[in-house]
């Protein structure tokens, strides 16, 4: 695998390739209104410039940084229509190519097939013309797509030998309608614990997001892989699924475990009966690292805070111990810190903490100046980030880049009212490459 062509830690500087195959087609076209008042032209032109330039570049070069560049252009694609023409360009020169693998095509399908978008269609025709149907990507891609041209391609993946790729192929076709669900329950025992996890990340999780609710089909499979699910997080999206579908009994089975596992087990699946029916009043749990990690749909090696902010977004006053733990001092030197930052100001009323996020918005670390940026607009101070973004917009990493557009978008009103910049879902796109989310 090749390194970046050129440019800083997360960002590409080469030129468009010029030969066959290295370039992507540019349509022209009007630049939506996307930017600051006054500079809506200026600020959109150079984010597609930028864009457009990091995509001939990770093209003709493969890059590390693929896995964020395609997060970014997924987190910027409901906002500027052109970033996900750029992702559907790049999908169909990677399909010509077979390059099934890439992050950019994973983003592209991940991108395409959640709103619908019909371009989505002859790019999974030709992954699953693949012997592997062209990864699980794909084949979870797929059972967001009614076409009825894929479904002998999935049925024919759904018979292969490698058990996660029949796995995969048929948990679309149930989710597509076009399976009882009897043979994906048979076919669950057997998976692994590694692909178990895969399996949570790349087809449950997106599965959340689906615009109509999970088949019932999908319940007995739900059953079987949670009883074999170790990992309380995984089990917990397992469970969302199988809520979604219509079966209640994992609600029944976290309370009962709340009130009756073990000791050091209960404050978890207190949580975890929260998360499954938000209407009950919010276990009064103070988080710890553990406590968390244990929650996060992530592996517990990772450390992964997501839930704490799950908790901090509900506005619980537990976790207020935990986020100043994260964020002690007047510097804010990591992603924790700056969510920190920003739960504290809104939530617990520590204006200082506002102070904070302008410094670190102005003149801390680079990679997280966006992100400050975003955090002061979802706390209502908007000047001080428009001009943290205005200062962004050349950054030579993309990832600011990325948080200065989506501020300039939610200036412009091109997301709604009251609706956060700074998402779970947009950070783990952007400084993770977590394309699933």
């Amino acid at each position: 695998m090749g390194g970046s062509a050129g440019g800083g830690e997360d960002g590409w500087e080469g030129e468009r390739g010029d030969g066959k195959g290295d370039r992507i087609s540019v349509r022209s076209g009007t630049v939506p209104r996307f930017g600051m008042a006054g500079h809506e032209d200026e600020s959109g032109d150079a984010v597609l410039r930028r864009l457009e330039r990091e995509v001939g570049a990770t093209l003709r070069r493969r890059s590390l940084q693929e896995a964020k560049l395609a997060g970014a252009l997924r987190s910027l694609a409901p906002h500027l229509p052109r970033a996900r023409d750029l992702l559907a360009e790049a999908g169909a020169e990677l399909a010509r190519r077979g390059a099934f693998e890439r992050d950019l095509f994973a983003g592209c399908l991940r991108d395409l097939v959640e709103p619908s978008d019909p371009r989505a269609v002859p790019l999974l025709d030709a992954a699953l013309a693949q012997a592997d149907g062209g990864g699980p990507v794909a084949l979870s891609a797929a059972g967001f797509v009614r076409d009825a041209d894929l479904s002998e391609k999935l049925a024919r993946i759904a018979t292969s030998p490698r058990t996660h790729l029949a796995f995969a192929a048929e948990l679309s076709r149930v989710v597509r309608g076009e399976a009882d669900g009897e043979r994906l329950a048979g076919i669950a025992p057997k998976l692994k614990e590694s692909f178990r996890v895969a399996v949570c990340a790349d087809a449950f999780l997106p599965l959340l997001r689906l615009p109509f609710a999970p088949p019932a089909t999908l319940t007995k499979t739900l059953t079987v892989l949670r009883d074999a699910e170790r990992h309380l997080g995984r089990w917990l999206v397992l469970s969302q699924v199988a809520m979604r579908a219509g079966d209640a009994t994992p609600l029944d089975e976290a309370r009962e475990r709340a009130e009756e596992g073990p000791r050091s087990a209960r404050a978890a699946w207190a949580l975890g009966a929260w998360v499954l029916d938000p209407e009950q009043p919010a276990p009064q749990v103070r988080p710890t690292m553990g406590l968390v990690a244990r929650l996060s749909d992530r592996p517990t090696t990772e450390r992964d805070t997501s839930f704490l902010f799950r908790m901090a977004e509900a506005r619980l006053r537990a976790v207020e111990p935990m986020l100043r733990s994260l964020a002690p001092g007047r510097k804010l030197e990591s992603e924790e810190a700056i969510r920190a930052a920003f739960h504290l100001a809104r939530d617990h009323r520590q204006a200082e903490r506002r102070d904070e996020l302008v410094e670190a918005s102005t003149a801390g670390d680079e990679k997280l100046r966006g992100m400050a940026a975003a955090a002061l607009w979802d706390l209502g101070e908007k000047e001080a980030a428009r001009r943290a973004a205005g200062s962004l917009m050349e950054s030579r990493l993309l990832v600011s880049v990325a948080w200065s557009a989506l501020v300039t978008a939610a200036d412009a009103g091109n997301i709604g009212p009251g609706c956060p910049v700074l998402t779970e879902s947009t950070l783990r796109r952007l400084h993770r490459g977590w394309l699933s989310s």
